[in-house]
C-alpha cells in the first residue's frame, strides 16, 4: 500500500505535467495564430499591389508604358525596386528589389517590412544600370502559393507549353522574354569540380563564355524548348529552392526578344 507522501509526490507529479502539456497547447496555438496571421498579411501585401499604385496624369508613352509608370511611382516608397517580375497564370505578378547584401529581402517584403516570405531579389553583384549579359532573380517558395512558388510549373511541360515567356520591366523598358531552358540544380561544395555553377555567371568576357552558359542551361534542360541565345542577347534568370536534394535549386532561364 502506497505511502501517502508516496500520493502526493504522484499527485504533485501530474500537476506539473499536466500544466507542461497546457503551456505547450497554448504555445502551440498561439504560434499557429501567428502563423496564419502572418501568411495572411504576407499574401494581402503581395496581391493586387498595383491596384493601389496613383500613377499621375502622365500618359504612357512610346518611352514610358503604364507599367513603367507604376513601377516609378512604387519606387517613390523604395528606391530599392528595380523591376517588375510577370508571369501568367501564376502568382509571379511581383516587384522585384535589389540591395547591396542579399539576405536583406530573403526576410523583408518590398516595403522593407520584416516578412518571412521575404521579396523577389536581383542578385547584389547583377548590374541593371550598366547592365550584364544575365539577370539573375532569387525569390523564396511558399506555402501560399506566393514568390517563387508557382516556378514549379514549369516542371511540367505541358505548362511551359502554353507559357513560354515571361515580362520583365524595369525603369528602361518593358521587356519580354523567352524562355530557354528549364532545370533542377543545386548549390555546390567549392572542393566540387566540373559542375555548373549557373549562379556565378554574371557577365561573359568573351563569346566563349557566353556559349558555354547557355550550351550548360540546354544541356541541363528537362525538356527541349528548341529555343537558344547567341552572344549579346540578354539572359534572365530565375531560381528559387527546390527540396528533392540537399541545397537543392530549380531554375529558368529565358532570353530578351523585344526592346
Amino acid at each position: 500500500m502506497k505511502s501517502r507522501h508516496s500520493k502526493k509526490s504522484n499527485n504533485k507529479l501530474k500537476k506539473i505535467v499536466l500544466l507542461l502539456l497546457i503551456v505547450v497547447f497554448v504555445c502551440g496555438i498561439g504560434y499557429t495564430i501567428y502563423y496564419l496571421y502572418n501568411s495572411y498579411k504576407d499574401k494581402k501585401d503581395n496581391t493586387n499591389i498595383l491596384d493601389n499604385v496613383i500613377v499621375d496624369d502622365t500618359p504612357a508613352t512610346e518611352e514610358k508604358t503604364e507599367k513603367m509608370l507604376e513601377l516609378e511611382e512604387l519606387q517613390k516608397e523604395n528606391n530599392e525596386i528595380i523591376g517588375w517580375l510577370e508571369i501568367e497564370d501564376t502568382n509571379i505578378n511581383l516587384p522585384v528589389c535589389q540591395t547591396t547584401d542579399n539576405d536583406f529581402y530573403l526576410t523583408h517584403n518590398y516595403k522593407k517590412e520584416k516578412s518571412k516570405g521575404g521579396s523577389l531579389f536581383l542578385d547584389k553583384n547583377f548590374d541593371l544600370i550598366n547592365g550584364s549579359s544575365n539577370y539573375l532573380i532569387y525569390g523564396h517558395r511558399n506555402t501560399q502559393g506566393l514568390m517563387f512558388e508557382d516556378l514549379l510549373k514549369y516542371s511540367k511541360e505541358d505548362f511551359y507549353n502554353n507559357h513560354k515567356t515571361i515580362k520583365f520591366t524595369t525603369n528602361k523598358d518593358d521587356s519580354v522574354y523567352e524562355i530557354m531552358s528549364v532545370f533542377y540544380s543545386r548549390v555546390y561544395y567549392k572542393k566540387e569540380k566540373d559542375v555548373f555553377r549557373y549562379y556565378n555567371f554574371v557577365n561573359a568576357n568573351n563569346e566563349e563564355e557566353y556559349k558555354d552558359f547557355v550550351n550548360n542551361c540546354k544541356k541541363s534542360s528537362i525538356y527541349n524548348t528548341g529555343v537558344t541565345a547567341n552572344y549579346g542577347d540578354q539572359l534572365l534568370t530565375l531560381s528559387t529552392c527546390e527540396y528533392s536534394q540537399e541545397d537543392g535549386r530549380f531554375v529558368v532561364v529565358a532570353k530578351k526578344v523585344n526592346n
